[in-house]
């Protein structure tokens, strides 16, 4: 893979940070088009395995694979690089909101907000469809992706999604070695991180996690919030709203922000581009004991944010030699086929199921793949077309 610039990383990644609305699901739908589709850095088997690597890892599974993609592309600096231009917009559009909580009403329920995530079904669908194309085109592997697709809506929480994947990756190991191998032969990723610093990063991911809340016992406001941050990102699979609980249990019971101050803020969340995670930004923000307002946004959403860092760079290396294996290639091929199936289901539940309610909804969700898929327009476009078609069918309909 062709080696760039962190430079080059940030403004793409800035770019999908102002236009990436959807949630994680439609995040992997826009990172797609972008950088397999349009820019070419890597191809799709790459792509998928990345994908799959990180639904396996805890934390925000599409914040982790922007990360790994900078990491690919032009070594730490451009996971740095690639983490501030997906994230800082969010987490500062939060932060803002924070100083001005309720300003802007239930901003959840606006027409716009509802053409954003009109345009992230579209978004999703043309994902599904073009990595199917790629990683399920015969008849086993399709049959894989249906079934884990059952499999991750029936248990409809990370434990289906990681279940469907480890599935994937039995039935790969079992049925699909009888295709021809050349067809697993992947190009080196070329990540850039040393085997030593990889491992050690992978022993401070673990002493943060038993030493920090043995800190914040002893330790004053700002540890706390650091360990309550950090336990969050370390320990939460499937990221984005599952995280959710885990915060509220964290900062509402101890009166660091009101149960209703919470709720404005997760509300907020729904209708900024880029990762869910920057909800702790605002929360670092608004609470009441010192560390807030931008500082306490900013350490919030670093120590959210650590245990990826730490994760990507400490198991990526490991995982560029290890996908090279013949083993391993059967393996990943049926667990590519699974990601398309769990994306499968994550287009009717909750992407399709929070976002078309009625036929003017599924109008406009199709008139957005048209637009994708076919006429090849940029998705930032699509995005702008779709919050104000929505607010057009408001008035119209």
């Amino acid at each position: 893979m062709r080696q760039g610039s962190a430079v080059e990383v940030l403004l793409a990644f800035l770019r999908l940070g102002l236009t990436s609305f959807g949630g994680p699901v439609a995040h992997i739908g826009y990172f797609r088009t972008e950088f397999v589709a349009r820019r070419g850095w890597l191809d799709e088997a790459a792509f998928a395995d990345l994908v799959a690597l990180c639904q396996f890892m805890p934390g925000p599974a599409s914040s982790q694979l922007g990360m790994a993609l900078g990491l690919v592309r032009a070594g730490p600096l451009g996971m740095f690089a690639a983490w501030v231009g997906f994230t800082a917009p969010a987490a500062v559009a939060m932060v803002l909101f924070a100083y001005g909580v309720g300003a802007l009403g239930d901003v959840g329920q606006a027409a716009w907000v509802r053409g954003l995530k009109l345009v992230a079904v579209a978004v999703v669908a043309q994902a599904v469809w073009g990595m199917a194309r790629t990683l399920a085109p015969d008849r086993a592997r399709a049959t894989l992706a249906v079934a884990a697709a059952i499999v991750a809506l029936m248990v409809p929480s990370s434990l289906g999604q990681v279940a469907a994947i480890a599935l994937g990756g039995v039935v790969g190991v079992v049925v699909l070695p009888r295709a021809d191998m050349a067809e697993g032969v992947r190009a080196a990723l070329g990540v850039r991180v040393p085997r030593a610093l990889a491992l050690a990063l992978l022993a401070v991911f673990f002493a943060l996690l038993a030493l920090l809340p043995v800190a914040a016992a002893a330790g004053g406001q700002a540890v706390k919030l650091v360990a309550a941050f950090y336990h969050a990102g370390a320990l939460v699979f499937g990221g984005g709203h599952v995280v959710l609980p885990l915060l509220q249990a964290a900062v509402v019971p101890p009166g660091w922000v009101s149960n209703d101050s919470f709720l404005a803020g997760y509300g907020a969340a729904q209708a900024v581009p880029g990762p869910l995670f920057t909800f702790a930004a605002y929360l670092g923000a608004a609470m009441r004991p010192s560390p807030n307002g931008w500082l306490g946004g900013l350490i919030a959403v670093v120590a959210i944010f650590l245990p990826s860092f730490l994760l990507v760079a400490g198991l990526l290396p490991f995982w560029d030699t290890l996908r090279h294996r013949a083993a391993v290639q059967a393996a990943l091929r049926g667990v590519n086929a699974a990601v398309v199936g769990v994306l499968l289901a994550a287009l009717y539940s909750p992407v399709w199921t929070s976002a078309v309610h009625s036929p003017a909804d599924f109008a406009l969700a199709l008139a957005a793949f048209l637009l994708l898929v076919v006429w090849g327009v940029a998705p930032w476009i699509v995005v702008v077309l779709g919050a104000v078609g929505a607010e057009v069918l408001a008035v119209v309909v």
